[in-house]
């Protein structure tokens, strides 16, 4: 996929159907002290008070899996913040151009050691979004304001639905599980939770 196909929703590229959210009133940034059961932290921003909050993605940082520009393709975005380590060439967070490459690169650094304090994904129900067709496929816009992020527990995903990012079928996030249900009704896919997405899901996802 070139550069020429970006995130945002004032692309050139047909537009398919328009989602219109209203941003949360709290922040993306709130943390949530559940337990994840498949990752080595907890996955969701620590205990709540010490976690780091959600970053808005720099203008020109790539994907710590593929090293695409993040902010110029479509798609959700992800970050993750570690507590003794950090991602290769630059500070936490480690950043990516899709959920499932963010989950990947997790269950390898969980194998190392690694222990995450925080997890963002894209939050589609705090966004105003779109879905697209280009180049015979029906993508969804990319958001990589800090607002735009949710601790990954508090999501719904639906996974594997006929909507794509920017390295193929992925997993896109709802904070309000009613939103989640309406997208999979329309696009296809399943639902599930951050518990429920292990190395075997993630593999069968992407191009």
């Amino acid at each position: 996929m070139d550069s020429e196909r970006l995130g945002n929703a004032d692309e050139t590229a047909e537009s398919r159907s328009i989602r219109r959210r209203p941003l949360l009133l709290a922040s993306a940034g709130a943390l949530v002290g559940s337990s994840s059961g498949c990752l080595g932290g907890d996955g969701s921003g620590g205990d709540g008070s010490d976690a780091p909050a959600a970053i808005t993605i720099p203008e020109g940082a790539t994907c710590d899996v593929c090293g695409m520009t993040i902010r110029q393709h479509p798609g959700p975005s992800a970050e993750i913040f570690y507590a003794e380590q950090e991602p290769e060439g630059h500070e936490n967070p480690a950043r990516f151009d899709s959920t499932w490459e963010a989950y990947q690169y997790e269950f390898e650094r969980d194998d190392e050691g690694w222990e995450d304090v925080a997890f963002y994904v894209t939050d589609y129900s705090a966004v105003d979004y779109e879905t697209f067709e280009d180049g015979g496929d029906t993508l969804i816009t990319r958001h990589y304001e800090a607002s735009s992020f949710a601790p990954v527990t508090d999501v719904t995903f639906v996974v594997d639905s006929e909507v794509k990012g920017t390295m193929g079928r992925d997993l896109i996030g709802f904070g309000d599980e009613s939103d989640a249900e309406s997208f999979q009704s329309e696009f296809g896919g399943s639902l599930t939770g951050h518990d429920g997405v292990t190395p075997e899901v993630v593999a069968g996802l992407g191009m």
